[in-house]
Formats: C-alpha cells, sequence, structure tokens
C-alpha cells in the first residue's frame, strides 16, 4: 500500500495518512526504499537522515492516534533543496566546507516542518546554485529520469529529478536563473516561480550563510507533480497571511497569450512545436489562445536583467575572478572596445559582474518602466503562456562555462547563457510564473511551458495550471 502511494501526488498521499490507510513511518520506509531503488541511477537525494526522520514519523503517528491535529503536511515525506538549511542538514550548495556547520531551519523549510512534513534528505545542485545542471565536486552529477545521460536541469536539479521519479512528492525550490523553471520542464513536472518577496528566503545559501538578505530576483517556491499540490504548499510557505483557497480557472473563460516569437531568445524547433501542439490542446479545452509579440522590448529587458543578475551573483564570485573582470572592463574601455548589443557577451558579462550603483540604479530603473509597460498584455490577456527554455534536456556538460553552446535539433549551436532568455521576463520583473508539463519531443524529453501573470498573480498563474493539470494533460511518469 505504502510504495503504491509513491505514485500519487502529495494531496492524495496525505488523505491516506489522515485517514490512516498508510501510516507516517510506512510511507518513509516506503520512500527510503524507493530512494535506495534509483539512487545509483540517478544520484538525487545526495544526504539524508533517516533517523531523526523515523522519530518525528512516529511522534506524527502518535498524535494522530490521539486525535490531535498534527498540521496540513502531517506526515508527509520531503526533500529539500541543498541550497536550504536543515536543521542538522546544513546547506552545502555543493561545497564540503559549507556542510559542516551548525544551524537551524530556513524560513521555508521551517514552515514546513511546523505544518508536520517529515523532512528526511537533500537533493543535489550545483556549486552555489550556479548552473542548469545539477552537478559538484561533492555529490556528483544528477542524472535525468527520462535518460541519465542527459542534466535534469539546474538549480533545482536534484529536487525535479527525485519529483519525477517518485521519490518525494513535495519540494522546496528556488528561482533566480530559471532554477525551478528548468528543472521542472528537463523532468516533466510542476514548480511555481513566485511573485518576488512572497516567501522569506532567510537560511538559503547563497548568500553566504548567516545572511538575512533578501535577494532581487531570487525567489523560493514549490515543486511538485500536481499544480493543486503546488498551490498547497505554497500557501504554507508564504510569508504573509495565508492565501484563501480557489479553484481551478474556466478554461472557457481563459484568455490565453501565446508568445513564442522573439529575435532575442531562441527556440529549438522541436520544442516549438511541442509547444505548439500544447497550445491547439488548450484551444480545443476551451481556452482563447491568441499568438501575440514580445510584450515588452526585450533587447532593453535582457539588458537590464544582466546588470541585476551581475549585481547579485557578483558577491559569490571569488575575488580574483571579479579583479579579472574589472581588468577586462578597463582595457575595453581604455582601447574602445566594443561587444555590440549581446547581452551575453564576455565583456557585456564582465559589466554586470562588475556594476557600479549608478549602472544598477539604470537597469532597475529600465525594469520599473517594463513593468509598467506589460500591464497592458495582461489586459488583453490573464496569462501568457511561453517556453521556459530553448531546448530539452541537453547531454551532461563538463567543459568550463565560456567554451559551452547548446546545440538544437536542426544543428544550429546557440549561445550556453541563452537559458536565461525566456525565463529572463518573469525573473527580472519580479512576475509570478507556473510551470507545467506541455508534451513531449519525437525522442521522448519532457518538454514545459510557463504561465506568467500580472504582479501578484500568483492564485491565476496556479488556478490556470491546475485547470490545464485537471483537464489538459499533467504529469507523466518516466520510464525509471
Amino acid at each position: 500500500m505504502a510504495g503504491e502511494l509513491l505514485d500519487r501526488d502529495a494531496t492524495d498521499q496525505l488523505q491516506a495518512l489522515a485517514a490512516r490507510r498508510v501510516s507516517a513511518v510506512e510511507l518513509l520506509k516506503a520512500a527510503l526504499a524507493r530512494h535506495a531503488e534509483t539512487h545509483k541511477t540517478l544520484n538525487a537525494v545526495v544526504a539524508a537522515d533517516p533517523e531523526r526522520a523515523l522519530e518525528r514519523a512516529r511522534a506524527i503517528d502518535d498524535a494522530r492516534l490521539k486525535g490531535e491535529a498534527p498540521g496540513a503536511l502531517a506526515g508527509l515525506p520531503m526533500t529539500i533543496k541543498d541550497t536550504f538549511d536543515v536543521s542538522g542538514m546544513a546547506a552545502s550548495s555543493g561545497l564540503a566546507e559549507l556542510r559542516r556547520r551548525m544551524t537551524e531551519d530556513a524560513t521555508a523549510v521551517r514552515h514546513a516542518r511546523d505544518a508536520g512534513a517529515v523532512i528526511w534528505g537533500k537533493t543535489n545542485v550545483p556549486v552555489m546554485a550556479a548552473d542548469w545542471q545539477s552537478a559538484n565536486p561533492l555529490y556528483g552529477a544528477t542524472n535525468n529520469p527520462w535518460d541519465p545521460a542527459r542534466t535534469p536541469g539546474g538549480s533545482s536539479g536534484g529536487a525535479a529529478a527525485a519529483l519525477a521519479a517518485r521519490v518525494t512528492a513535495l519540494e522546496i525550490g528556488s528561482d533566480i536563473g530559471g532554477s525551478l523553471r528548468v528543472p521542472a520542464s528537463f523532468c516533466g513536472v510542476f514548480s511555481h516561480k513566485p511573485t518576488w518577496g512572497m516567501v522569506g528566503q532567510r537560511g538559503h545559501v547563497p548568500p553566504h550563510p548567516g545572511s538575512y538578505a533578501e535577494r532581487d530576483l531570487n525567489v523560493v517556491g514549490p515543486l511538485a507533480r500536481s499544480a493543486r499540490d503546488l498551490r498547497m504548499l505554497l500557501s504554507i510557505l508564504e510569508a504573509g497571511p495565508l492565501a484563501p483557497k480557489a479553484p481551478p480557472a474556466d478554461l472557457a473563460e481563459t484568455r490565453i497569450g501565446l508568445w513564442l516569437d522573439e529575435a532575442r531568445c531562441p527556440l529549438d524547433p522541436e520544442v516549438r512545436a511541442v509547444l505548439e501542439a500544447f497550445a491547439q490542446q488548450l484551444r480545443d479545452a476551451g481556452a482563447e489562445v491568441e499568438p501575440i509579440r514580445s510584450p515588452v522590448d526585450m533587447t532593453a529587458l535582457l539588458g537590464a536583467y544582466q546588470t541585476l543578475l551581475g549585481a547579485v551573483l557578483g558577491e559569490d564570485l571569488p575575488p580574483k575572478l571579479i579583479r579579472r573582470m574589472e581588468r577586462a572592463r578597463s582595457l575595453a574601455g581604455l582601447f574602445g572596445g566594443g561587444d555590440g548589443d549581446d547581452p551575453f557577451s564576455p565583456l557585456h558579462l564582465a559589466r554586470a559582474y562588475t556594476a557600479r550603483h549608478r549602472e544598477w540604479l539604470a537597469a532597475d530603473a529600465v525594469r520599473a518602466r517594463l513593468r509598467h509597460e506589460i500591464g497592458d498584455a495582461f489586459e488583453r490577456h490573464h496569462v501568457i503562456l511561453a517556453p521556459i527554455a530553448p531546448v530539452a534536456a541537453f547531454p551532461h556538460e563538463t567543459r568550463p562555462f565560456q567554451k559551452r553552446s547548446l546545440t538544437l535539433s536542426d544543428g544550429q549551436a546557440i549561445p550556453y547563457n541563452s537559458m536565461l532568455t525566456w525565463i529572463g521576463l518573469a525573473t527580472a520583473l519580479h512576475l509570478p510564473a507556473t510551470a507545467v508539463p506541455a508534451g513531449r519531443t519525437p525522442g521522448g524529453l519532457p518538454v514545459g511551458a510557463q504561465i506568467i501573470g500580472p504582479l501578484g498573480g500568483d492564485s491565476r498563474t496556479l488556478a490556470v495550471a491546475q485547470a490545464i493539470d485537471e483537464n489538459v494533460r499533467g504529469f507523466e511518469p518516466p520510464p525509471i
């Protein structure tokens, strides 16, 4: 019984726990067994504390037998992305020296634990959450459950792989450069990037351990195998008052802007075909789906996003690398070096990571203007449906960043940093975006789509996602 429940979403597992069809101890042991079964292939869960988790599960079972109300997540086994501090399992962020710390639960983790979650493991990430794959010298590489030769994405790649493989039913991730949405797309699961500031970041590494900073652009949000689970976990993680429960959207009354064309944002032909077929499925379900042009000036947005992102990530770079970028920037100015208008060129990146405060203010002003201008798009459409990544899951890549590229199905090579393009709109403008499975490529790889809403419109994107999940298409298990 417990093993069969692992194939169900968190809501169904919680209903079984509440009805005492399964105990918290039984469900935890089933999750641990599933982890043992898949670990050699996936390497998704890289640290575990089963003894304390079993103690916690027994306590919840005892409380339930006594008729106590132990919380909305009572008895549910959960793993946590290894950029969050967990009591007894400090966030390593892929670095050995960071895990040797005494720590307490991160804010989001504490909310889940207070709701009764049984936290038993940590899922793999890239070093300092800074890649679109999940590999580090401490724990090695995590593999995609659809094709172990490929990445599950990053930085919440271990989380998405564990979800897809039914090792866990809920996860807490984070996103500053697509880190919730890209792994969801690559592994065929759901995730939600909240409006910036909705969920507290305290206890997330980076920034450095002990920081109280709520970093610009970065958000904390849920991953799951159903949209209803996203809504449930987000309501628990929210920093403010809990949002009221809302029904799924009525697709027959939903206006969707389909954004697939932008010169600055490359898109693999196979990925585009999946998204076009998905849009037609939404039309067949009654939704009004209208192709739209870019909702804002993407040249201005991507330039501002690079500066805003570089200003944040630059804090995590080694001082030696920052000094090298400063020199490159100075030499370019001295000799009149140019880099055109490519926001991902080496010189643009050096300028972003070494941005002066006045430059950051200019980028922030562009963001404020574009956030105002995009309001027109949300007057015409309830949500915008867009790609998440220019490609489906790609093979493991071990070359240095500056030597990497992505190959599209038509043979075209695009820069590795093109992964920042489609996700840049929601991130730079602090907008909510819900990732949903959209279909699979001819080679069987999952492709996700992001449902983008207006500032604070999280309930809107989640309601549309739930309607899609329950009426059009949802999670499909991988062959593992």
